[in-house]
């Protein structure tokens, strides 16, 4: 019993530990001290393909207000009009089909003539079985958010996180915090620390 609530525990703390973004790089020798600002780069945002099902003035919204909300919360600051930010920002929304086959055992068909039960005559009460192998395709939504030097508009750091797009039947809030916490994925490793 001991050991079966210290599994729980150990369970548990994991799944409340930080996680960071699926794919991350940056460049170690800048100083992220340093950069305070930020500004859209142009365009701000690109999607791949140029999907309607992805691609919307309230999906563009959602990722704009998520990712300066998620800037503002690790102290970057937009850059006043007319200033060069010393960030510059770019989302890419890239929308793939994924598929992944499996394969199990079905006991209700198999060969010979009796169905699931088996024949009267044949090998035993649900007769041999048959291996069914499936392929199911599904959409998944990779986000990535580029982080470029205002200065010299070389890229200094680089993050991107997948989810599966079921979101049909979703509503706008539900959407906006589903946005939220992709982009939170996304910044939580940012600043990076040596």
């Amino acid at each position: 019993m001991k050991r079966c609530l210290l599994l729980l525990a150990v369970l548990l703390l994991a799944a409340c530990a930080e996680r960071g973004p699926r794919n991350l790089d940056y460049d170690a020798s800048r100083d992220f001290a340093a950069y305070r600002s930020w500004g859209w780069a142009d365009p701000a945002i690109e999607y791949r393909p140029n999907d309607p099902r992805v691609r919307s003035d309230l999906t563009e919204q959602r990722l704009r207000d998520s990712v300066s909300s998620g800037l503002d919360q690790r102290g970057l600051r937009p850059a006043p009009t007319g200033a060069r930010p010393d960030l510059k920002i770019k989302l890419y929304v890239i929308l793939d089909q994924r598929q992944q086959s499996f394969s199990y055992a079905d006991p209700y068909w198999g060969p010979g003539w009796g169905g699931p039960w088996g024949s009267a005559w044949g090998p035993g009460p649900w007769g041999p079985s048959y291996v069914r192998t499936q392929t199911v395709t599904y959409p998944v939504m990779t986000v990535q958010l580029d982080m470029l030097d205002g200065r010299d508009g070389k890229l200094v750091w680089r993050a991107s996180e997948e989810r599966l797009l079921d979101d049909q039947n979703a509503t706008p809030a539900q959407r906006s915090a589903a946005f939220s916490r992709l982009i939170g994925d996304l910044l939580v490793s940012y600043p990076p620390r040596p």
